[in-house]
């Protein structure tokens, strides 16, 4: 590896400076070879020429076909049909930190059902003083609150236990999506049931599931369940989409995805956990001996740089270069973020775009100076809770190489000097 790839981010003074000292340099390479004026600034264009489409052209707003190429993606032999399937967020392609709901992931275990808000219910029953069923429009009648947290899949990196499988940051980790979710809270519709005839309620569960074929159903501690967890309708200021849950979902910020139950139809309160298929016989640890973890709910901190990667290659040549990832713990908010640029030997601190939300995808930037050598990239992120992303090896020192679930390890891609990046594992 270069000296260069230790040094320490410059500062925005020094960035700018070496793109004046470049003159027209990497930043304008283009304009820099042209041999005379570019047309395209001097000659009127054809979209100059005529007016564009009105605003009846498109009902409802899509992406430019210029973009055509940022859409969710299926690995198939992930899945053994397109009904119990699972599609990627582009993460490579996007920035910032909400994801579009075209763009998110999603995970399905029969099949997106469409259900009529004016066919949905939602039943709360068992262990509390007067079960009911609630309509769409008796949800909507509720204190509404808005939070933007992450929904990550447990199986979100799983592929890469046993070392680098796919090449591309949608692949490797895009099993995540990051709304803005409105809705009521969980804790405000057990309270309009009662939970008086619960008793103790300190070692009670609710039981959650929805109405689709497969009646995926879970478990939750009653603690969690009176804490943060949402009734959700809209996402990102419109309804669901279809895939989503549409017209209500779950949401269980923090934990694991398939706790998020989409078309929620019912709430039974409980003695103890169901223990359910969905939570036995998938989404547990399996350790290095074979015996499994009984619960594991929270993402723990995780990130990854979405550019450069796989899918996302230094076309520009040595000079000024922005790397830049996502960050996101399921204990809290993101504190920091460090960057390596040559396999976890040197690190430097990456720029937050903005303080850690709780329980949200959080966007950091390096902007620094690439010589043109290969870099083995990294990032490392660490949360309110002290916790730091572990290596892979760190991983498996407890938990062996059996596990597929809840695989936070650092990622490593290679970049190689002419701007390719490959997903590699460094031991």
């Amino acid at each position: 590896m270069s000296e260069s790839s230790g040094k320490h981010s410059p500062s925005r003074r020094r960035f700018l400076t070496s793109v004046a000292a470049a003159g027209a340099g990497a930043v304008a390479a283009g304009a820099a070879r042209a041999a005379g004026p570019d047309p395209l600034i001097t000659e009127v264009q054809d979209w100059a020429r005529a007016t564009g489409d009105g605003v009846d052209a498109t009902p409802y707003g899509l992406p430019i076909e210029y973009e055509g190429d940022v859409i969710r993606r299926n690995v198939e032999w992930l899945t053994a049909d397109t009904i119990s399937s699972i599609n990627f967020t582009p993460i490579h392609a996007l920035d910032g930190t909400i994801t579009p709901q075209g763009c998110a992931f999603e995970r399905h275990h029969s099949g997106a059902i469409a259900l009529k808000k004016e066919d949905y219910r939602l039943m709360i029953n068992g262990l509390v003083d007067q079960p009911l069923v609630f309509s769409y429009a008796d949800l909507e009648r509720f204190p509404r609150q808005n939070h933007v947290y992450f929904c990550e899949c447990a199986a979100n990196s799983g592929m890469e236990w046993a070392g680098a499988q796919l090449n591309g940051a949608q692949f490797t980790h895009g099993m995540i999506h990051n709304m803005e979710y409105s809705g009521v809270s969980l804790r405000t519709l057990l309270e309009e049931a009662g939970l008086g005839a619960a008793g103790d309620l300190k070692d009670k569960w609710v039981y959650v599931e929805g109405a689709d074929a497969s009646s995926n159903g879970r478990s939750i501690p009653m603690e969690k369940a009176l804490d943060d967890v949402l009734v959700a309708f809209k996402a990102n200021g419109e309804a669901l989409r279809k895939e989503h849950g549409y017209p209500v979902r779950l949401v269980v910020p923090g934990w694991e995805g398939n706790m998020w139950v989409k078309w929620l139809r019912r709430i039974e309160v409980m003695d103890g956990p169901v223990e359910s298929r969905e939570e036995t016989s998938k989404y547990t640890d399996t350790l290095e001996d074979g015996t499994s973890r009984k619960w594991t709910w929270v993402m723990d901190a995780k990130s990854v740089v979405t550019s450069p990667s796989p899918q996302a290659p230094i076309t520009h040549g040595a000079g000024p270069l922005v790397i830049t990832g996502l960050a996101w713990s399921g204990r809290g908010a993101i504190t920091g973020v460090d960057v390596s640029m040559d396999g976890g030997k040197s690190w430097q601190p990456a720029r937050l775009a903005a303080p850690g939300q709780d329980k949200a995808l959080t966007r950091f930037y390096l902007d620094t100076n690439w010589d043109g050598s290969e870099m083995l990239l990294q990032s490392r992120a660490r949360d309110s809770s002290g916790y730091v992303q572990p290596t892979k090896a760190q991983l498996r020192e407890v938990r062996g190489l059996n596990s597929i679930y809840h695989n936070n390890a650092i990622q490593t891609w290679w970049v190689k000097a002419n701007g390719v990046a490959e997903n590699v594992e460094v031991s």
